[in-house]
């Protein structure tokens, strides 16, 4: 164990097995993970658990689609310098869904990098929640630790939770959360609409914009899915107006 202001560090072994995915020294491993509901959701092609070793470079992409309900807890452990972690989601909710996110960092030796980028659009009467820990352990300095999770409702009645967590046990290390839930910009809308875009067609390319960082990650292996996410956020606007 170790103390360090707020709490104790307690070093848990990591745990290998089923349903485990392992970035071997200077592997890289790419995934884009699209949840639809017809799909039955998709949180099963979700890994749980995700080990990165010395020199791995692990990026991860989840787009969930209007419609589907899904808990998606994810433990990272870093176990190897020079090791770099990407996850990246976006989520469309525009009815009754309930989308839950639960992620674990955990940077356990010095010299790693981590990044969680997610944005989503909450309509209807929709739940969505992000939680994130971030930890840096005794020992692990040189961290590079950002999480960000940015939301825009669409509706009165949806919901977002975020609680964003750093717990750092190290020296020399730059780490940083944001989170922020908000509407569209009225003075943005009020701009796009004298320039004769009509109301809804401003909502909607603002809202594309705003989830363009993430979509465009997806990339090639993500063939499809703009058009995909732009038909999604159509609809969820049209029933949101």
């Amino acid at each position: 164990m170790a103390e360090r202001g707020h709490g104790t560090y307690i070093d848990i072994p990591v745990q290998y097995g089923e349903g485990v995915i392992v970035a071997g020294p200077g592997q890289t491993i790419r995934k884009v993970i699209v949840c639809r509901p017809e799909d039955g959701g998709g949180g099963a092609a979700v890994p749980e658990h995700i080990v990165a070793e010395r020199d791995s470079v692990t990026e991860l992409c989840i787009a969930v689609l209007p419609g589907v309900n899904a808990d998606f807890p994810i433990a990272v452990d870093i176990t190897g310098s020079g090791a770099s972690v990407r996850i990246s989601g976006f989520y469309i909710c525009g009815a009754d869904e309930s989308v839950k996110f639960c992620i674990r960092v955990n940077h356990r030796c010095p010299g790693s990098v981590s990044e969680q980028l997610f944005k989503g659009i909450a309509g209807g009467v929709s739940s969505v929640s992000f939680d994130g820990c971030i930890t840096v352990a005794p020992g692990a300095d040189g961290t590079e630790a950002f999480q960000e999770c940015h939301n825009i409702l669409v509706s009165d009645e949806a919901r977002v939770r975020i609680e964003p967590q750093l717990e750092i046990y190290a020296d020399d290390v730059k780490c940083s959360h944001g989170a922020t839930t908000g509407r569209l910009g009225e003075e943005e809308l009020f701009y796009m609409r004298s320039r004769g875009i009509p109301d809804t067609e401003a909502r909607v390319l603002r809202i594309i914009s705003f989830l363009s960082p993430v979509i465009a990650f997806a990339g090639t292996e993500g063939e499809g899915l703009a058009a995909e996410a732009e038909a999604a956020v159509r609809r969820v606007v049209g029933g949101n107006v």
